[in-house]
Parts: C-alpha cells; sequence; structure tokens
C-alpha cells in the first residue's frame, strides 16, 4: 500500500525534526526540504521511506524542482508543514531593505511558491492539509523585529487568504502561532537561568501538527496558538 506523503519546509533540529518524525510514526512517506543536506539526509534514514531533498525557499525554481522531484519519487503531497521562519533582528534604524526583503522572501513568497505546488492535487482529490508554523510577532511589532514581524503579519494573512479559498475545496489551511522558546540544546545553552517550564517541547508541536492534519471538516480550526504553560500571555 502506498503511503501518503508529508513535506516539510524548513527542517532542522527542532520543530522540522520532530514534524518529520511524528508524521513518519504516523505512516507518511516524508519528504524533509531544506538548504543543505546534511541534516536532514541523516533523518530520512532513520524514517522508512523517506527522502531529503534540498531546497532553498528564497528561489522560487528552488521550490519548484524540489516539489516536482517529491512527486515523481514519493507521490503527490497530502500534508505540508512550512516550517521555513528565520529573519534578521534590529530595529528599524538597524535593519537593511534587503534584511526585510529577504525576510518576506523566507516566510511569504516561499510559503506560496510551495503551496502552489501542491494545491493542484490536494483540490483534485478534495482533501489535503496546509500547516504553517507563525509567531506572535504576527500580530505585533516589537523594537527589535522590524524586518521579521512585518513578514510574519505578511505570512498570516496569506495563509488565511490560502484557507478562505481552499476550504471549500475540502483543503484544511491551518495556522500554529507558537509563542515561547524552542527547547534545543542551543537555546538551553543560552538560557541557562530559564526553568524547564520555560522551554516548548518541539514534538509537543508536532502532536498539535498532527491533529490539526487529521480534524474532522465539521470543526476546523484555522489558528491554534501553542505556548507553555507558564508563559505570560
Amino acid at each position: 500500500m502506498t503511503k501518503p506523503v508529508c513535506a516539510v519546509v524548513g527542517v532542522g533540529p527542532g520543530n522540522g525534526a520532530a514534524f518529520a518524525t511524528r508524521f513518519s510514526e504516523e505512516g507518511f512517506a516524508v519528504a524533509l526540504l531544506a538548504r543543505k543536506l546534511e541534516f536532514t539526509s541523516a533523518l530520512a534514514a532513520e524514517l522508512p521511506g523517506s527522502k531529503a531533498y534540498p531546497c532553498d525557499v528564497t528561489e522560487l525554481g528552488s521550490i519548484k524542482r524540489a516539489f516536482a522531484a517529491i512527486r515523481q519519487e514519493l507521490g503527490e503531497v497530502d500534508v505540508v508543514l512550512y516550517n521555513a521562519g528565520s529573519g534578521s533582528w534590529g530595529t528599524v534604524e538597524e535593519i537593511t531593505p534587503q534584511d526585510l526583503e529577504m525576510a518576506f522572501r523566507v516566510n511569504t513568497t516561499g510559503l506560496l511558491a510551495a503551496a502552489q505546488e501542491v494545491i493542484p492535487a490536494m483540490k483534485a482529490k478534495g482533501q489535503g492539509s496546509i500547516i504553517v508554523v507563525g509567531a506572535t510577532a504576527s500580530r505585533r511589532g516589537g523594537v527589535k523585529t522590524a524586518a521579521f514581524a512585518p513578514a510574519k503579519a505578511a505570512q498570516r494573512s496569506l495563509t488565511e487568504s490560502l484557507a478562505r479559498h481552499l476550504w471549500p475545496a475540502g483543503v484544511h489551511v491551518s495556522l500554529i502561532i507558537v509563542d515561547g522558546v524552542i527547547d534545543l540544546a542551543t537555546t538551553r545553552q543560552r538560557m541557562k537561568d530559564k526553568p524547564e517550564s520555560f522551554f516548548i517541547k518541539a514534538t509537543d508541536i508536532a502532536a498539535t501538527a498532527f491533529w490539526l492534519s487529521k480534524q474532522p471538516r465539521s470543526a476546523w480550526s484555522f489558528e491554534v496558538e501553542a505556548r507553555p504553560f507558564a508563559e505570560n500571555w
């Protein structure tokens, strides 16, 4: 029996790896997309039927090549998790126009291009799931998020447009707003004074993503917030 296909766009040792692992455990063949293959190739080798693909979301041609290869080697994509979300940090006096443009290319333009690669097949089948990993920065412009916050706000708006357009066709588009710091060795090292309750477990965000992909149509969620229980909000 052919496995359903999950494409994780933006795979590193945090959320991306957790998404890939969870969906593999649930019986999916997982396509792991990242600019470099060292980490993703090693991870794909541990996940049955999965494969790593080079993909730079700032280059539209790279996105097209990656999804063409996925379709040929794994099949049409059933679930997309758009986890690419880097950005520059600085005030409006410190960032450059190029920083802002790059943040939009990673967070928003790349999402559009990835979605357009899977929409035709999902609409044809009348089902599918596109899950976007957002941030609380999409709701407010902070002093140091002059480049990141506008790109995340645009990403959220684009995701809502996708949802309004695709829900009637049976394609569930949803957004996970991540409010907090992912529990990684690097973040633990930087924040040695923080308690366990301060950090978000990537495996728990992955559980939320899988739940979204399986929601019944009569009660779909668009936006879900994920934060540690002790986080101020």
